[in-house]
């Protein structure tokens, strides 16, 4: 590790806040740290510096991680599930008292700006919140029965081991949308991190592990696996864990999906994204412009919620076209811990060479640059992995616009007619997570949250694509993936539903009438 970067930034204070040293072994069990495997070094975005080396879990590794992770879950099961979120609101206080520290290592370690790392540990806050209220309310139906003397009902009960594999973009956020509410249902989890983020990963499950080890709860309730889709595959193929939720491309979903099918089990994906705003003759074009620039550069454009496509009708076509290009000319690249800059770097330079492929095929496919990209060089750019956010003007049937970029590139498509014009051109990709509309005219605003609007799991009026809430349910439809996290009645897929048919007589009538006498 550099101790002048650390230093610099500060991180070197972070680490030591989340209990970090220099070079960790990256398998846990809990408070039992291990791992056999090769080293990956986790290198920051932000200045090209080698953070820490993280040892990679074995096939042995993962046996003990499995075999422990059973065991706790006999235990932890048994736990009331009010009892199970006194836990999780532990776990919360915790998150609130080292939120800086962890959101310095998020930005750091990933990329995006400081605000948006403490927004990201925000996520995990909020969303315990929501599990400890949920702990209460783990709710199954009464049912009348047909038969006299009988009673009908329905309960949930906990599947068993849930693996978690989540995407560097949202290195922390998303493992706890699972976590949480996996362990007030009364399932145990293991995790593996992006392999370019393996940092963060570790400060939460020593936050975790602390938690469970002062409550005298077994090892084994969260674990942590580190490694490449090698080690994914530990738990993708294994028939001990019911559950598989994956985060990442669409590509590497259909793989998850494939593999987990096969052996009956079940996935929850959250996978790629090609999002839209729709701006109408009515739209307030100061929130649209506002709604655009953060949906498109936010996070560098590595957002699965991030606006890909802003489809404008011809009447104001210029109007918006020209506040959005001015708009660009203000945002502000450097390093994120910096509160003064915008947008931080994309997380490594293959990410770099795809966003430059990117602009290469729009210019190659017909499309018309209008704000020119490129890769940022000199001082504070020296990791390589800056660039700057690019707007192109193409068509919606174009190879690279159907195609999700993760990087700042935003197209520009023209419709004219009515808004179902916009909506067939919005819904015309495989990908179907997030989407809005800008407009004050309430006719477009409820066609487009009609049955024959929208084809995405999420639907605005007046708010950019990007930036959920954890009270609503979180996925998205077709190539997404068709999986829900996070808030409403998510917390289901994590549980395994069972009918309960009670008979209080002394007689046994059988359903439908049968009659069957000896």
């Amino acid at each position: 590790m550099s101790t002048a970067t650390t230093m610099r930034f500060g991180i070197e204070e972070a680490l030591q806040q989340l209990g970090i040293e220099d070079t960790n072994k990256g398998t846990s069990t809990g408070t039992d740290w291990f791992a056999g495997g090769d080293a990956i070094d986790s290198i920051s975005p932000v200045d090209g510096e080698k953070i820490a080396s993280v040892t990679t879990t074995t096939k042995d590794d993962y046996e003990k991680v499995i075999t422990t992770a059973t065991e706790a879950f006999k235990k932890w099961r048994t736990l009331p599930a009010p009892q199970r979120g006194e836990i999780v609101r532990q776990f919360n206080e915790e998150l609130r008292r080292l939120k800086e520290p962890l959101g310095k290592l998020v930005s750091y370690e990933m990329g995006k700006s400081y605000q948006e790392g403490l927004g990201e540990v925000q996520e995990m806050i909020d969303i315990c919140d929501f599990a400890v209220g949920l702990s209460r309310q783990l709710h199954g139906l009464t049912m009348h029965s047909e038969r006299p003397g009988h009673r009908m009902y329905e309960q949930y009960h906990p599947l068993g081991v849930v693996g978690i594999i989540s995407a560097f973009n949202f290195p922390v956020a998303v493992w706890s949308w699972n976590t949480a509410l996996a362990w007030v249902c009364g399932d145990v989890c293991i995790w593996k991190p992006s392999e370019k983020t393996p940092l963060t990963g570790i400060a939460c499950q020593k936050i975790a592990a602390r938690v469970f080890a002062e409550n005298g709860l077994p090892e084994g309730i969260s674990c942590l696996i580190n490694g490449d889709y090698r080690v994914g595959e530990y738990m993708t193929t294994d028939s001990r864990i019911p559950l598989i939720s994956a985060t990442g491309s669409t590509r590497m979903g259909k793989i998850v999906a494939k593999t987990v099918g096969e052996r009956l089990g079940k996935t929850l994906l959250e996978l790629g994204g090609n999002n839209a705003i729709i701006v109408t003759p009515d739209a307030d074009i100061k929130m649209t412009v506002i709604g655009a620039v953060f949906g498109a550069v936010g996070t560098c454009g590595q957002r699965c919620t991030s606006t890909r496509r802003l489809i404008v009708h011809e009447d104001i076509y210029d109007k918006v076209k020209d506040a959005v290009t001015d708009a660009y000319k203000q945002i502000k690249i450097g390093n994120p811990l910096d509160e003064n800059n915008h947008v931080g770097p994309l997380i490594d330079t293959d990410a770099v060479k795809m966003y430059q492929d990117a602009l290469k095929s729009v210019k190659e496919q017909g499309g018309n640059v209008i704000v020119e990209g490129g890769v940022l060089e000199g001082e504070g750019y020296e990791s390589g992995c800056y660039v700057k956010p690019a707007i192109a003007e193409a068509k919606n049937d174009m190879q690279i616009v159907q195609h999700e970029t993760f990087a700042p590139i935003l197209y520009l498509l023209k419709y004219s007619g009515d808004v179902g014009n916009a909506i067939e051109i919005q819904n015309g990709v495989k990908q179907g997570l997030s989407s809005a509309i800008m407009t004050n005219n309430l006719r477009e605003a409820e066609q487009f949250l009609s049955h024959g609007g929208s084809d995405c799991g999420i639907a605005n009026v007046n708010i950019g694509t990007s930036g959920a809430e954890i009270g609503g349910a979180f996925g998205g439809e077709k190539d997404t993936g068709g999986g829900r996290e996070s808030g409403s009645d998510a917390w289901k897929i994590y549980m395994r539903r069972q009918t309960n048919t009670i008979n209080y007589t002394t007689e046994l009538p059988l359903a439908q009438g049968i009659k069957f006498d000896l």
